[in-house]
């Protein structure tokens, strides 16, 4: 039985304990043969009438009404009663203590639809966390059939909240349908309404733009009202959402930095952490450190592990902020729960944090977890998080536990499990110098069921529910190609509805289909009305990323910057640079976006956006170890250099006309001095004229990601930066992961003759 009580235990309490002189109103009820008894009953008790006589009166009306011919005449009679007003306002002053099969008679009986009340009584089931209950499922009902004449949106904005786990997708659209109608008709100061519309998108993973730039506006206009914890929810909610705001992230930012100074308590104090911290400049950031580091010892679990995936997306590796933290996380390590100990091992892994006893008891915890676990979300979960740890090794209990949940599994599970156990076989290779078959034969069990999950979808609704959860750079790749067929046999079912986010996945799988490709053009030539301005990024990017033109070039990327046009003035200062990057990439420059990105004003604004990256990976520091070797020592070449087009060159180098390679210390090629050490940041801007007859060479290391992931066709951005270093006067040479790690380059002294063959023109015979 489904309960409600709890919400109110010591009120429940004392009725239940009421002496038994409350029981004769109840044997008076049960005597009454219609409703002009019930009603007279109530109107002489009414003052008197504890939840349960209430509760025994819908029963009994309920009852009576079962009982007749004609149901729905019969209900509306009741509703239309004089005295059903005074019982519809005992019964919601007393719905908190009713239980749930006089709860389900109430509903039946007051569907004259009072959306105030329902949006109480759905609340009480979230109280309880009951969303999936049959009693929210009547409230959904209830909502369905009454959202045509609904005109209050605070309550109907509870309710889209409370319901939004039961409901179609079908239902999903009206809601918001619903919601777009009537946002204009609340005031500009409803902030909680704005951020349950925003949570309900959530809930339904759902970034419908029109109705979070409403939301957004409601947040923007009152700013100054906001307190510290309706920001962190409007960030969490734009987080998950991908949804960025240029103006209400400044906005937001200065009013917490204001707020530095005045949250003394280590919960308030986490709060503004976490929220502040991924968007704070560096003077706010180390204040922010240098206070959380004084109340370390005083976290609770909860906030230990707040601070810590604060510290992730902030890509903070302060040494002491880690140890306080970590130390509090293993004080606390039996009370998590697995999802919390997934995003504790994804933290200290992307955090560099190693050590010994929190690993051991770390990997402990999981596999105890797992040893008990049946749910297979929960089961890839762990799993999952087992492989990030160091010898991240399956006993047969475990390989046993994945293969049992197998058949229950969707299509994220099965990508999590694929990415573990490659995980695992990597590192038996890379150590143990082994695979057992067990592993494999785990791969071709992972690989038969996501095969017979793709086969089995019925249409492109339901194969998408499954496919949003999954990252695409992630999905095995052994069901790629079975994964992109499938897309393939519902293309004709991609449309201005799901564009956008087919799109978005197609640009992480790396994965070139032109069919797929040719549809999206398709559809955005002809709904493109339909479809969001600020969308419009998304739908071009698989084309940039997958270097690919479809058939109506010209077409499709003039429909969409002309859609864009009249919002480049307010679009998002990244997002404006990452279409003019993305277009770019497809040698197409439309003058209005190039206006509107080198203009002093704009520049100011995506200023204080911007952060630099840097690294050298382990191919690149074996390369330029050879190329000081080929081009006769450490001052012939250069790495990470940065060009007058902000490019980054992996190494360059100068010959002169008879081809011998030209000291930096000889002539003034670059600005600034060699690093001492070789894998110090050497980023120097070069623009100075070369020697007579000699040539700047840039060389570039092209790795995995560099191309697509069925055919050896090159990616967007490394083709466009090609050109660029080309239009400048390099001769580019590009080395491709697959050459340099094919057989023919096995030896040291193959990968020598070949870069001699590179930079000369050598040929060794």
């Amino acid at each position: 039985m489904l309960r409600l009580r709890a919400i109110c235990p010591f009120s429940w309490r004392v009725f239940q304990f009421r002496p038994i002189s409350c029981e004769p109103l109840i044997i008076q009820m049960n005597k009454c043969t219609d409703e002009e008894q019930i009603f007279d009953f109530i109107e002489r008790n009414k003052a008197i009438l504890s939840e349960k006589q209430v509760g025994c009166a819908f029963d009994m009306l309920w009852k009576l009404q079962k009982q007749k011919t004609s149901l729905l005449k019969n209900v509306e009679y009741v509703r239309d009663h004089p005295q059903f007003l005074t019982l519809h306002n005992l019964a919601t002053n007393k719905f908190k203590l009713m239980n749930d099969d006089t709860l389900v008679n109430v509903l039946h009986i007051t569907q004259r639809f009072d959306i105030k009340l329902l949006s109480e009584f759905s609340s009480c089931l979230a109280d309880q966390h009951l969303y999936f209950s049959p009693l929210m499922g009547k409230i959904a009902d209830i909502v369905h059939r009454n959202l045509e004449t609904t005109q209050d949106l605070s309550s109907l904005s509870v309710l889209m909240v409370n319901i939004s786990s039961l409901i179609s997708r079908h239902f999903q659209q009206q809601l918001v349908n619903k919601t777009e109608l009537l946002f204009d008709t609340i005031d500009s100061s409803e902030v909680n309404v704005a951020i349950r519309i925003a949570r309900f998108l959530r809930n339904i993973k759902y970034c419908y733009q029109p109705l979070l730039e409403k939301c957004n506006n409601v947040f923007l206009s009152n700013v100054d009202q906001l307190d510290l914890d309706s920001i962190s929810k409007i960030f969490r909610l734009y987080k998950f959402l991908q949804f960025n705001s240029f103006e209400f992230i400044m906005m937001a930012k200065k009013k917490l930095t204001e707020m530095i100074p005045l949250c003394n308590h280590p919960a308030s104090f986490v709060k503004l952490f976490v929220t502040l911290g991924p968007i704070a400049g560096p003077e706010e950031k180390k204040q922010l450190k240098s206070t959380l580091l004084l109340m370390s010892e005083d976290l609770t679990g909860e906030q230990a592990l707040a601070v810590l995936r604060a510290m992730e997306d902030m890509e903070s590796r302060n040494s002491h902020l880690i140890k306080r933290v970590t130390s509090v996380l293993h004080k606390h390590l039996d009370s998590y729960k697995p999802l919390e100990l997934l995003k504790i091992t994804q933290a200290l892994t992307f955090l560099h944090f190693q050590r010994k006893e929190f690993s051991a008891k770390l990997r402990e915890l999981l596999l105890s977890y797992l040893k008990i676990s049946f749910i297979p979300t929960e089961v890839s979960i762990l799993v999952y998080a087992i492989s990030l740890l160091p010898s991240p090794h399956l006993d047969e209990v475990g390989i046993s536990r994945i293969e049992a949940v197998l058949p229950q599994c969707n299509l994220n599970n099965l990508s999590n499990f694929a990415t573990s156990v490659l995980r695992w076989i990597q590192y038996d290779h890379m150590y143990l110098d082994s695979i057992t078959g067990k592993q494999l034969k785990l791969l071709q069990k992972l690989d038969h069921y996501g095969r017979q999950r793709l086969q089995h979808s019925n249409s492109l609704d339901l194969l998408w529910e499954e496919l949003k959860s999954v990252r695409g750079n992630t999905f095995p790749e052994s069901l790629l190609e079975e994964m992109i067929a499938t897309l393939q046999h519902f293309v004709d079912e991609i449309n201005y509805v799901n564009v956008v986010e087919i799109a978005s996945f197609i640009s992480n799988t790396d994965y070139l289909s032109t069919l797929l490709l040719d549809r999206i053009a398709s559809v955005a030539v002809q709904q493109i009305e339909k479809i969001h301005p600020f969308t419009i990024l998304a739908i071009i990017l698989p084309f940039s990323t997958l270097n690919y033109d479809p058939p109506q070039r010209d077409e499709f990327f003039g429909t969409c910057v002309q859609h864009l046009n009249s919002y480049l003035g307010i679009l998002d200062p990244l997002m404006l640079v990452c279409l003019g990057f993305s277009l770019a990439t497809l040698q197409y420059f439309p003058e209005d976006l190039l206006k509107s990105i080198f203009n002093i004003e704009f520049l100011a604004r995506l200023d204080s956006q911007l952060e630099s990256i840097g690294g050298m990976s382990g191919a690149q520091q074996q390369i330029y170890k050879m190329l000081t070797e080929v081009l006769g020592g450490i001052n012939c070449v250069k790495a990470s250099v940065l060009t007058p087009y902000y490019h980054t060159v992996d190494f360059e180098c100068i010959l002169d006309k008879r081809k011998k390679p030209l000291p930096y210390g000889s002539h003034n090629i670059a600005l600034g001095q060699l690093p001492e050490m070789p894998w110090e940041s050497n980023t120097e801007i070069v623009g100075s004229r070369l020697p007579p007859g000699a040539e700047r060479i840039a060389l570039e290391f092209l790795d995995s990601k560099s191309f697509c992931r069925n055919i050896p066709h090159m990616k967007g951005k490394s083709a466009m930066k090609k050109r660029h270093l080309e239009i400048l006067g390099y001769r580019v040479i590009q080395i491709s992961q697959f050459e340099w790690n094919s057989m023919a380059l096995s030896t040291k002294d193959a990968r020598m003759d070949y870069l001699r063959e590179r930079i000369f023109g050598e040929v060794k015979s």
